[in-house]
């Protein structure tokens, strides 16, 4: 079952049978700093990569490309064919906290990613904070003020 999140919520079943946890932010001014959160299950990205890719396409039209940092996943490939469709990986040192998600030439989604280690209650949090029309947080704050993220290094005095 794939869940969107936001303004509007649906749930339905993707063709592969694995559950999708995705919120997005629906308001049309997109002003937040994030524009959504995904909970991956696992590090597997192409286990993972095609379910969102389908709900995305779903709610948002057809994904050109994803962008997220091939450090944070497990043997990440330069594309993936989904329902027919090739989807491109750009490698981005972004970080492990965000991806990149392109419909056509320009249009830009930065959904956080919480890490699949999290607690439900912690993840449901800050998928929550993701999506908060006017929310400044950048996605490590979120991860952090929520329990998920490691707290930054104590500066030495």
């Amino acid at each position: 079952m794939a869940r969107c999140q936001g303004l509007a919520s649906s749930a339905r079943r993707t063709g592969c049978g694995r559950t999708v946890l995705l919120r997005l932010e629906t308001a049309r001014s997109r002003e937040g700093a994030l524009d959504g959160a995904w909970w991956p299950r696992s590090r597997d990205i192409s286990a993972e990569l095609p379910v969102l890719v389908r709900a995305l396409t779903e709610h948002l039209g057809p994904v050109a490309s994803v962008g997220l940092d091939t450090e944070a996943w497990d043997d990440v490939p330069a594309r993936l064919v989904v329902d027919g469709r090739s989807v491109h990986i750009d490698r981005y040192p972004v970080g492990d906290d965000t991806v990149i998600i392109t419909r056509g030439d320009r249009d830009h989604f930065s959904p956080l990613v919480v890490p699949p280690q999290a607690s439900r209650e912690a993840a449901l949090a800050a998928m929550a904070r993701a999506v908060e029309a006017d929310g400044t947080d950048s996605a490590r704050q979120i991860l952090i003020t929520t329990g998920i993220g490691p707290e930054p290094p104590a500066e030495a005095s």
